[in-house]
């Protein structure tokens, strides 16, 4: 680790924590004469704005005095005990309410688990390629990041074991469902070796599921929690579900964990915004969730075929990509030697925009790979950006 520069008035723990990369692209990406596939936003035509103002109305008309008072850490009692009732109805898992700590998004979440567990230079176990927001939230604290490969089966489980045998790590972060970046699932198989691999070891697996509710293939797959309860620690998130302003998420964890977690939640903010957990809770007792998640699936499906035809009809036969059963992404592997970042610059030049892979690797050595975002473009921009990507790729190979 470098050190700051003597006389700096800036903390040593900074210095190593990357720039969010993506950030910087939808700089670019956001001009409006630019059809962009690189934001990971949920599509805002989908929003429930006004069932949204309805539920603020009726808190603020009933209960606006509470609800706009300081509250109490650990979140909203019934907005968890909703969300443990949740757990049981779709997942199967037996939660208690009171395991439950709602969070300033799962981002929060992360940051959190990072500050009460991880010394500098602990050993974290991260998927490759891997959420950009996780490798930045637990870099501020400044551990050993170790890669463990993911493909369309899951986690590479000989890295894993041998990561987990040298290292003794505390932690194992992934995203099994609808991965972020790549859009693929851990098989169930898969899932089952991970647990047997991490049960009696002081290795926690985070198990962070935002996009979990947004299969539109395949069936769904064991949780970790149910596989292996005692190494499993869960992040959700209301904001691919219902919004992300609200900035609304929340973890699960053991009482001896979540009590530590509620001391540095109250050392950060005392609690999260707690009129927003007060409208999200009225907008889930007034309306049924699953037909609103059930009209996201529709629409998102519907955008990745597009978007998976138009990469069938216009894409070299030497590029490979994911088909992701649910979730907002697909993941695409150029043939070597060339460069994702050479094809965003051609690209950005042609008024299409995308993520290179590059910075979702901790080994940055690997250049060739890209994700694409489905959720936010209509078909006609699908299938025109898709057109100029395909001819930037062209330009790029020949």
């Amino acid at each position: 680790m470098s050190e700051s520069k003597p006389n700096s008035i800036f903390a040593d723990r900074i210095s190593q924590v990357p720039q969010s990369f993506i950030r910087e692209i939808l700089k670019v990406a956001t001009q409006p004469d630019v059809i962009s596939f690189a934001g990971g936003l949920p599509n805002g035509d989908l929003f429930p704005i006004d069932e949204i103002k309805n539920a603020a109305n009726k808190v603020l008309e009933e209960k606006g005095k509470e609800a706009l008072q300081y509250a109490n850490t650990e979140g909203y009692l019934p907005l968890r005990e909703y969300i443990a009732k949740r757990y049981l109805e779709k997942q199967g898992l037996q939660i208690d309410p009171k395991n439950i700590l709602i969070t300033t998004g799962s981002q929060q979440g992360l940051d959190l688990l990072g500050k009460i567990l991880l010394n500098e230079n602990d050993d974290v176990i991260m998927e490759e390629p891997g959420y950009l927001g996780a490798i930045q939230a637990f870099s501020v604290y400044r551990p050993n990041l170790i890669p463990v490969s993911v493909d369309d089966q899951g986690a590479d489980c000989d890295q894993l074991r041998d990561a987990i045998n040298q290292h003794n790590p505390k932690l194992f972060y992934t995203v099994p469902n609808f991965h972020n970046p790549s859009g693929i699932t851990y098989c169930e198989e898969n899932r089952r070796q991970v647990a047997n691999i991490v049960t009696g070891t002081r290795t926690l697996i985070i198990e962070d599921n935002p996009y979990g509710d947004l299969r539109f293939e395949g069936e769904a797959k064991s949780s970790f929690y149910k596989l292996a309860p005692k190494n499993t620690l869960l992040l959700g998130s209301f904001s691919k579900t219902i919004v992300p302003a609200f900035r609304t998420g929340w973890i699960v964890a053991p009482d001896d964990i979540l009590e530590k977690l509620i001391i540095a939640k109250q050392a950060a903010d005392l609690h999260s915004n707690y009129f927003a957990q007060r409208i999200i809770h009225q907008y889930l007792i007034d309306n049924d969730l699953d037909v609103h998640i059930e009209n996201i699936i529709k629409v998102y499906h519907q955008q990745k075929q597009i978007m998976m035809n138009a990469i069938k009809t216009h894409f070299p036969d030497n590029i490979q990509h994911t088909n992701p059963e649910g979730g907002m992404f697909i993941w695409v592997t150029l043939p070597e030697p060339f460069s994702a970042m050479d094809l965003f610059n051609v690209c950005i030049k042609d008024k299409v925009a995308f993520v290179p892979g590059e910075p979702f690797y901790l080994n940055k050595a690997i250049k060739n790979t890209l994700r694409l975002n489905f959720s936010c473009s209509n078909k006609d921009s699908i299938e025109i950006g898709i057109k100029r990507l395909s001819s930037a790729i062209n330009k790029l190979i020949k």
